[in-house]
């Protein structure tokens, strides 16, 4: 995975998009009962910025784990958006996953989380250069990584300022 993925930059702002019909529509994001955070808006643009350029990166590279797991992080990230924006739950709970917070952060996202969730093991072993996805899983993690980071901008009030690359079409065979 490039630095651009890996490491969390601060863009000077993200490019501007004409809002997505299907999107503009969605409510925004409850944060499970909490007050949401206003302070916190600059990291949440942060992160789905760089959850966009990890769905670029994924977009361009060759070997499916490598897709899969800059497809993932960039879900990964567009979650850990939704969790910034909102207000700190007690920080004397045990650790928990993200996907387990965003759970309770934001119900509405509950499929969400679990399908990242099971992703998250597999994208470790990709990470690791094990050979355990498919061209297939890889294309379809990143489709759903796509509509995620997608949905969880508009829900944020970001949706107008992102831009989601299109996933490529990948024959697979």
């Amino acid at each position: 995975m490039s630095e651009s993925c890996e490491r969390h930059e601060s863009p000077d702002r993200l490019p501007d998009r004409q809002p997505d019909r299907l999107l503009a529509r969605a409510p925004a994001v409850d944060c499970g009962g909490l007050p949401r955070s206003r302070s916190a808006q600059p990291a949440v643009r942060d992160l789905l910025a760089s959850a966009a350029r990890c769905l670029l990166e994924a977009s361009a590279a060759e070997r499916a784990g490598e897709r899969f797991a800059a497809a993932h992080l960039a879900a990964l990230r567009a979650a850990a958006a939704v969790l910034a924006s909102c207000s700190r739950p007690n920080r004397r709970s045990r650790p928990r996953s993200v996907w387990e917070l965003l759970a309770k952060v934001a119900p509405e996202l509950d499929e969400w989380s679990l399908l990242f969730a099971a992703g998250a093991s597999k994208r470790a072993a990709a990470e690791a250069g094990l050979n355990v996805v498919t061209a297939r899983e890889a294309d379809d993690l990143m489709r759903d990584a796509e509509a995620f980071l997608g949905l969880v901008a508009n829900r944020l009030g970001f949706g107008h300022q992102l831009v989601v690359p299109a996933s490529p079409l990948r024959t697979v065979g």
